[in-house]
């Protein structure tokens, strides 16, 4: 059968899949791959009234901007990557070991109870965790300083202004907002495993913790993978949304990133080119860690994206 006529055989045999995927594609379609014509601008001195076609073309003009003539710059790029790092480091591995921890737990009600809790921060809105923080790290009113002054005898400390303390309450609650949630993959991959593994391990003398890091730790070895590979690929990018609500002039020197640098020149000051060359590295970037680490992946192991 020729090879067009396969494909339109199998269109019609899986009609019903197809139709289920159409609204992701053609999201992705409409809101990823058309807006990817004004990454022009970034080489444009863009102007609205003249539009992408009539703008003057600048060549790398913004780039050189932002890496050689503003000062801030090399300081933006340390932080984005500094609080990528500590994510990396603290926020990814923590999904993994509480999905083990609950695959060990036995009493299944409490188990259920301690899932549902671990969700709740997930639905709560950036908005809502910013003021969560704010009210509890405050100075006067906070419960963080009312039990290091009451039981601790410290004087109150002023979280939110002091540029130290900035990295660990964003990673914190990161770690604290998404753990729960980011447990159900893991929980997934482990239940994929096949239990007569666990038999077979137990006829041979395995205790449960040589258990949990022969078999249950490796089967979900593959998911880690793809969930680390896809990481990278935001990994010049941050809570963007959580720091905007958080930093302030106290804290600047280690609280301002990239993208809140392009929040200001792109919105507030309308410099368009100038953001877009800006985000336009940060894509570049992603791109290169995302292939980097898949070809890696694809080396050592079984298991890539592609």
């Amino acid at each position: 059968m020729p090879q067009r006529n396969v494909m339109w055989y199998m269109l019609k045999k899986h009609r019903a899949l197809y139709l289920l995927m159409l609204p992701g594609i053609l999201y992705y379609i409409i809101f990823k791959y058309v807006p990817m014509y004004g990454v022009i601008i970034a080489f444009q001195d863009y102007s609205i009234g003249k539009g992408i076609l009539g703008s003057k073309f600048v060549g790398l003009k913004h780039f050189i901007e932002f890496f050689y003539v503003n000062p801030d710059s090399w300081k933006l790029i340390r932080n984005t990557v500094m609080l990528n790092v500590y994510d990396l480091l603290f926020h990814f591995p923590a999904p993994i070991i509480l999905a083990i921890l609950f695959h060990e737990l036995k009493n299944k009600t409490f188990k259920r109870i301690v899932q549902s809790i671990s969700y709740m921060p997930h639905f709560l809105s950036t908005v809502v965790i910013a003021g969560i923080l704010v009210t509890f790290l405050s100075p006067q009113t906070g419960i963080i300083n009312f039990i290091l002054v009451k039981m601790f005898g410290m004087e109150p400390i002023l979280f939110l202004g002091l540029p130290n303390w900035f990295r660990t309450i964003y990673v914190s609650s990161e770690v604290w907002q998404k753990i729960g949630w980011g447990t159900i993959l893991y929980l997934a991959a482990i239940a994929g495993i096949d239990p007569t593994l666990y038999e077979a391990a137990k006829m041979d003398g395995a205790n449960r913790y040589h258990q949990m890091r022969h078999i249950t730790f490796v089967g979900m070895v593959p998911v880690m993978i793809i969930l680390f590979v896809l990481t990278l690929g935001h990994f010049m990018e941050t809570g963007f949304q959580k720091i905007l609500l958080l930093y302030n002039s106290m804290n600047y020197e280690t609280s301002d990133v990239i993208n809140t640098f392009v929040y200001r020149r792109g919105i507030l000051d309308a410099d368009f080119s100038f953001a877009t060359a800006v985000g336009l590295f940060q894509s570049v970037i992603g791109l290169i860690l995302v292939i980097a680490a898949n070809r890696i992946a694809r080396k050592y192991s079984e298991t890539s994206l592609w």
